[in-house]
């Protein structure tokens, strides 16, 4: 995880929302112990990592939100000192999420509902001098790795990355399709939009890999890369674009029964993650209030993925 403007719903839920503990079909399990929710580099996560907070809360949970990172937060998942993190990318697992779930110590939960994008794009300004974008072929000219070539990267051309601890297969990408770019890491998801809006701003060609659902892509106007061909047999070098999934610690089920019943139901959609998305980071709403009209809009969703949860 497009941002435009949107307005946030404030009024408080109804007391009678609640979820009595005696209508419990399914035990809710260690109540006296937080579920541990990981929270992430960017916005889209720390939303959904706040509505699955609160909806446990309904259920009778206590809470608490850990930050942890992308990659080092399946450590914490596998050991058990992390219960869940509610948003996970494929793209960006590292080498502990395979091993810890060929050892059963973490467990996928199902897709959250995301519809995403991730890859390279560029802007308009590349396309003039790399003019057969948006074929990834384009990206071997000789005119075009110079007119994207810095310093630092000459005589390769300049690929602006993820950070260095999301994880990132821009490198393999690169190599694999004997592209000559030279992938240079961001320091932030906020290095990554300032650098895409100031490109824009100043007519400058820019290459970089960027997701979606994401608000900046409603205010700058942008082009995704047809990516090059991918190997069958080498899935884990390629940048597609992943059904983003909920990740639980082994012992989620059997230690917070409803909980997990209750995380297998939700969903949040693209589109409303981007209008948070937007009200947080361009409109200064609080994150708690973003997340509040979220849970007043879809009072239908949420209060059937609870009732499943008891029953």
């Amino acid at each position: 995880m497009i941002g435009r403007k949107i307005a946030l719903w404030t009024v408080p839920l109804a007391a009678g929302l609640a979820i009595a503990p005696t209508a419990m079909a399914k035990p809710l399990g260690e109540t006296s112990t937080s579920i541990k929710i990981a929270i992430n580099e960017w916005t889209g996560q720390n939303l959904s990592a706040h509505i699955t907070g609160k909806l446990l809360e309904k259920l009778g949970y206590k809470v608490e939100y850990i930050t942890a990172g992308t990659l080092p937060q399946f450590t914490g998942i596998a050991s058990g000192s992390l219960s869940v993190s509610p948003e996970v990318w494929p793209s960006n697992l590292g080498d502990v999420y395979p091993k810890a779930k060929a050892e059963g110590k973490l467990e996928e939960i199902g897709e959250l509902g995301l519809e995403t994008k991730d890859g390279w794009l560029f802007t308009a300004d590349t396309k003039t001098v790399c003019p057969k974008l948006p074929e990834w072929t384009a990206l071997k000219e000789p005119a075009c790795v110079q007119a994207l070539a810095t310093p630092e990267t000459f005589p390769n051309g300049r690929l602006l990355d993820y950070p260095a601890d999301w994880g990132s297969v821009s490198g393999p990408e690169l190599k694999n399709a004997e592209i000559p770019f030279t992938p240079v890491p961001a320091g932030s998801e906020g290095a990554l939009v300032a650098e895409l809006q100031a490109a824009v701003a100043a007519h400058k060609p820019l290459l970089m890999r960027f997701w979606a659902p994401h608000w900046v892509l409603a205010e700058v106007p942008v082009e995704w890369l047809k990516m090059p061909p991918c190997d069958p047999n080498n899935l884990a070098q390629c940048i597609v674009a992943p059904p983003v999934i909920k990740v639980a610690w082994a012992g989620f089920r059997g230690k917070w029964p409803a909980g997990y019943e209750l995380m297998k139901s939700l969903q949040i959609h693209a589109d409303d993650q981007q209008k948070m998305i937007y009200a947080v980071d361009k409109q200064g709403k609080n994150l708690d209030q973003a997340v509040d009209g979220w849970i007043e809009e879809h009072q239908s969703d949420w209060q059937s993925w609870l009732k499943a949860a008891q029953n």
